[in-house]
This record gives structure tokens, sequence and C-alpha cells, in this order.
């Protein structure tokens, strides 16, 4: 009889063993799907099937038209940034305000009365309508046209997995609260990117698009004549030289709101490490430039990118990229494919 007890007891852990395993398998195997579902929402090539040219339409418009007007380029990844940062990469930047929406939108929320390229990415629909009418969305069309633009001038190439949504809702004050600002500092910029699931190095990176492009003096005039709230401060991060130059040469009255000045002087139409060397000689354009420098974090992270090569800063770049093209995208049945970029469909 204790032999017999021993082996219904000894059985009975097996049994529960058993059981124990297989839920935990089975954890494990739901625990993948999900992990695999949430990684498969956005994929290379989504448009392989219902729209087959999508890609090669846009690669192609852009290699048209962007050699004409390099500028451009730097315009377009702007907007990419500023469309992620608000509600996520769905296009929300691109409506255009109507009486049924009831509320002004993103576009002329303050950090994007400066934004172009809206026509650009409006003649790529037409021509992406007339090929597949209703499948690709206005999402992807600017998330793609950010990358094809950055390629043609010569900078670095990153993976644009599509799949993306448009979004039906845009809300111009929400741009002030969620797009990081030239005069934000370090622990302002810090938090901005950990809402969008960024970290430190990402927002290096992705500062390093200043290496192109332009600004008007107003988004950093207040470091020349009025820094302190008192007229006639100037910013002490602010290397004093580059300072003058600035106030002599570019904007030289504190209410001068049309000069464009170089973001990375001498540099400004190359993708390169150089607007990293200017952020180590004091010479950011913005306070958000300089604020880089003032973490050991930061710091570091620039220092090991100026001591590196350009292929390693272009391999980086790219993850950053790719990551901040994934910020809270809509999929699936959520939101919708705008038959016009600029309306929701009626």
């Amino acid at each position: 009889q204790t032999q017999q007890r021993k082996k219904k007891v000894v059985l009975s852990l097996l049994k529960i063993r058993n059981k124990m395993t297989t839920f935990g398998y089975l954890c494990s195997l739901i625990l993948m799907c999900i992990l695999v579902s949430s990684n498969a929402q956005l994929q290379q090539n989504f448009y392989a099937k219902s729209c087959p040219k999508a890609e090669k339409i846009i690669l192609e418009y852009v290699h048209k038209h962007i050699p004409n007007a390099p500028s451009l380029a730097a315009a377009l990844i702007r907007m990419h940034f500023h469309d992620c940062f608000v509600r996520g990469c769905d296009a929300s930047v691109l409506l255009n305000f109507t009486s049924s929406s009831g509320s002004q939108t993103e576009k002329v929320g303050i950090p994007n009365l400066t934004l172009r390229g809206f026509s650009f990415i409006d003649d790529i629909k037409k021509i992406i309508e007339a090929e597949c009418p209703g499948v690709v969305s206005c999402a992807d069309i600017i998330s793609l046209v950010a990358r094809d633009s950055i390629v043609v001038i010569g900078g670095p190439f990153w993976n644009v997995p599509t799949g993306r949504r448009d979004g039906t809702i845009s809300i111009a004050s929400e741009t002030l609260s969620d797009i990081p600002s030239p005069f934000s500092n370090f622990s302002t910029l810090q938090n901005d990117f950990a809402k969008k699931g960024l970290d430190l190095k990402d927002l290096v990176l992705l500062s390093g698009a200043h290496t192109i492009g332009v600004s008007l003096c107003t988004s950093f005039s207040n470091r020349l004549y009025n820094f302190t709230g008192t007229f006639g401060t100037q910013d002490p991060s602010l290397d004093s030289e580059y300072a003058a130059n600035l106030k002599a040469k570019k904007c030289k009255t504190i209410n001068d709101n049309t000069t464009i000045v170089e973001m990375d002087p001498g540099s400004f139409k190359t993708f390169d490490l150089s607007y990293y060397k200017l952020l180590l000689k004091r010479r950011g354009l913005f306070q958000s430039d300089a604020a880089l420098t003032t973490s050991t974090t930061t710091k570091t992270y620039i220092n090991q990118l100026v001591a590196g090569s350009l292929k390693e800063f272009y391999v980086e770049f790219a993850q950053s990229m790719e990551k901040m093209g994934r910020i809270e995208v809509k999929t699936g049945s959520t939101g919708e494919i705008r038959k016009h970029c600029a309306v929701v469909n009626s």
C-alpha cells in the first residue's frame, strides 16, 4: 500500500509538472505571437501585391525633382519628424482645417508654420492614386519621400517598412506640447523624446539632420539679443565670435523674421559630421543644439561620432530614423487611406 501511495503521488506530481510545462509553453507562445505581431505591424514592401509600383513611382519623382531643389530634402525630413511627434507617423500634419473638424489643424500650429513640401507630397499622391486608387497611405508617402530625398542628395539610406494608415484627427495646439522646440533645454528634450520611445542616443542622432537645411532668425535670435529676458543679453554658451558674426551679417535685429541662416554653415547641403564638430566648438545654432553638450551622456555620443567615420554615423542615423518612423503608427483597420492628403475621406 505504501508503494502504491508513493506511485500515485509521483504520478500526480508528473501530471502537475506536465500541465505547468504546457502552460509555460503556451505562455511563451502567446508572448512570442504578441511580439511578432507588434513588430509585423509594418513590413518591407507592404504594397508588393496591392500596388507593386508605388515605391518606384515615389523614388522616380524624388530623383526627378529634388536635384533641382536640394534644400527641399531638409524640409521633407523635417516634415516627417514633425508628423511622427504628433499622434504618431499618420500624416496628420498634412490635414487642412475644415468646418466639420471644428479645430485648427497641425499645419497651422506654431512649430509647423515654416514647414515646406506639402505640394510635393500632394503631387506624388495624385500619381499614386492614378496607379492604385485608395491603397497607399499619405503617411507612408511622407516616410518614403523623406528617406529617398536624403539619399538623392548623398545622405544615408534607411529601411522604411510600410503599412502605416492615415489619421483622421489633427489639432494645432498639440504641436506645441509634442514637437521638440529649438528653445528647449536638455531635460525638456530628454522628456520629449522619451514620451515617443526614443532615447538619448536617438536624440543626438536625429538632431544630426541639422547638418542640412536652413532656419529663420526667429528660431534663435533670443540667444543673440534677449537671452535672459533683458534686452542686450547674449547666451554665454554660444561662441562669441560666431554670435558676433550672426549679428553683423545675418540677424541684424531681434525682429528679423525673413533672413535665412544655414544650420551647418559652409556645409549645409552635405549630410556629414560637420554639425557635431560645430557643437563641440559651441557653434550650434539653436538652444536645443547647445543643450546636447550639457549632458555627459549626449556629449560622449557626440565625441564618439566625431571620432568615428561618416559610414558609422550613417548606420546609426539609419537605425534611429527607422525607430522614429514606427512611432505610434496606425495599422490594420485603424485610421484610413486618404484619397487626398489634405482632407479626411468623406
